[in-house]
């Protein structure tokens, strides 16, 4: 009888024997309960809300409210809002801009409860959250009553309660917009809910990403904000960043000589910009004057510095708390200015989950705010894409997507010659040109519409927005020379390319049609021209005696004496 394999016995040695070398059992005396009992740590890892479903909009309500409920298996029927898709023609378009000027007052912000020192915790959370819910009913009741469509606005309580906390911790609250499109991004009931919460306060708008607009498009938007009594600031993260490279480079390259910081200027700078900064010096700190010029790390420092005079959150320290839209640049501004990677920056719209402070120099203090999506009247949902507010990599209709610069092929006969191309026809040719097909061999347009608003987004297609009461048109100046471009004088690899399908066709129509040689064949042995049956090849001409000499036993005549139908005609075969 052989030995056991298994058996209780051994299992007991091994497990005694494993327990005995450093491990441990499946079974300990470890303490593996959840109380709750501490600091919840893992609640700063927030999720941005911007869009719910009817029923997930039902249920964050209902929860919200605290409301207990029952459910019953009914004939229940969600009827989701109406959304609007596609592009608007002129007439609808002017009667939204009517409606929403008419109504513009009604969009607010969520305020914070009052609280003081003897509110407890848990009444304040109950404050916040019944105030939040009356918010919401609010712009319900709105969009109901209007039949107005408000664009998708940040629903999660969260995130409103830590731009509550900066706006309170903060002396100077900088707004934060893309200069391609100011009015976009500007919320004017945040600046009136600062003042609202400290008359001291002080509002302030910076546009990044200026160096995609000209010098006359910033001085025409300086002149704006000026007339609208607004402090506003030119400003570009990127373009600073590589310029303090460069800088930091040259003179580690460079021995003992430092040049001054005066000597560095950005592309976009002139002469004439530097008597608007000297001016903007020599006034009155209670005036301030907007400069069209792109600020520098140390100018937009000594801004923030000068922008408040009066008494402060803290005393000895002055706050800048950086706010706005996602994806408009406060993390890459404060990265900017601490030459280091203190703020974790993302392509992603609200990649920032809870707000920093971060120390530039001892009486200086940023605070970042995570990216939040104020309700706003728009026409489309594709503007917010366009403008990089809702994730490109998260829509669900790319159709609407605006037109790209690339040589398209000309309407058919029957189509009128001077028609825009459509959505279809722009990433068809944008999938062809980038090789982007889907399995069954067709372009693959919902990934091309991405890669045409990643580059809207980037500014590698460029359209800034123009102030109120001036010509777009006449604001592109960098776009006129597009429209000057007669069709006949484009490059001819791009015709070349245009006329690509037309060619194909006509070189199929003349290889088919198109036949050499033609005679007519038989079954059977056929002969090739120069043999006769039973001798070699009849060579013409006075050598032809001549060539016999070599290796007469070799049958040199019987060579391609006889050849196959199939074998003769093989470049015809499908």
């Amino acid at each position: 009888m052989g030995k056991k394999k298994k058996g209780l016995g051994r299992a007991l040695i091994k497990e005694r024997n494993r327990t005995g070398h450093g491990g441990r059992g499946h079974d300990t005396w470890l303490h593996t309960s959840e109380l709750n009992d501490g600091y919840d740590w893992g609640r700063l890892n927030l999720q941005s809300v911007t869009e719910q479903s009817a029923l997930e909009d039902f249920l964050a309500t209902a929860e919200l409210a605290g409301t207990e409920f029952i459910a019953e298996k009914l004939n229940v029927r969600f009827v989701p809002a109406e959304a609007r898709t596609g592009l608007l023609t002129a007439e609808e378009s002017k009667r939204l801009k009517k409606l929403h000027r008419e109504n513009r007052q009604f969009l607010r912000i969520p305020r914070r409860p009052p609280w003081d020192e003897h509110t407890s915790s848990e009444d304040l959370q109950q404050a916040e959250r019944d105030n939040f819910l009356t918010w919401r009913r609010d712009l319900a009741r709105l969009e109901e009553e209007q039949k107005l469509i408000l664009t998708p606005f940040e629903r999660n309580l969260d995130f409103w309660r830590q731009l509550w906390r900066v706006i309170e911790r903060s002396d100077v609250v900088v707004q934060i917009v893309d200069a391609r499109n100011p009015l976009l991004f500007r919320c004017p009931d945040l600046e009136k809910y600062v003042k609202e919460v400290s008359s001291h306060k002080v509002n302030m708008l910076l546009l990044n990403k200026a160096d995609l607009l000209t010098r006359e498009q910033r001085r025409a938007w300086a002149r704006y904000f000026q007339k609208e009594g607004m402090r506003a600031v030119f400003w570009s993260a990127l373009t600073e960043a590589q310029r303090l490279e460069r800088h930091e480079e040259e003179n580690e390259t460079r021995s003992g000589d430092c040049s001054s910081e005066a000597d560095w200027q950005t592309c976009s700078e002139a002469s004439g910009d530097e008597a608007e900064l000297e001016d903007e010096g020599s006034s009155d700190r209670a005036s301030f004057h907007n400069s069209s010029r792109l600020l520098r790390k140390d100018e937009l420092l000594e801004v923030f510095k000068s922008a408040q005079s009066g008494p402060k959150c803290k005393e000895g320290q002055l706050t800048a708390g950086l706010v706005g839209y996602p994806n408009v640049g406060k993390s890459s501004t404060i990265n900017t200015i601490l030459r280091n990677k203190k703020v974790s920056v993302s392509a992603t719209p609200g990649h920032t989950k809870h707000f920093q402070t971060l120390f530039v120099e001892p009486g200086l203090c940023l605070c970042d705010c995570p990216g939040l999506v104020m309700p706003s009247f728009l026409s489309t949902k594709a503007e917010m894409i366009c403008n990089g507010i809702l994730p490109i990599d998260q829509m669900r209709d790319h159709v609407p997507a605006g037109i790209y610069g690339i040589n398209i092929i000309k309407p058919r006969e029957d189509d009128d010659p001077d028609r825009p191309p459509t959505a279809e026809e722009l990433l068809t040719a944008y999938g062809y040109m980038r090789g982007f097909m889907t399995a069954h061999g067709q372009p693959d347009q919902s990934r091309s519409a991405r890669y045409v608003l990643k580059d809207y987004v980037s500014g590698k297609l460029l359209y800034c927005h123009p102030p109120p009461h001036i010509n777009a048109d006449q604001f592109q100046t960098q776009h006129s020379k597009f429209t000057k471009w007669p069709v006949q004088e484009q490059p001819s690899s791009r015709n070349n390319r245009a006329s690509k399908v037309k060619r194909i066709e006509n070189s199929v129509d003349k290889n088919f049609f198109h036949q050499e040689n033609v005679r007519a064949l038989t079954k059977g042995v056929q002969l090739v021209m120069g043999y006769q049956p039973g001798s070699g090849r009849q060579d013409q001409g006075p050598s032809a005696p001549e060539k016999q000499a070599g290796k007469p036993w070799k049958k040199h005549g019987n060579r391609n004496k006889k050849e196959k139908v199939r074998r003769l005609y093989k470049h015809l075969d499908a």
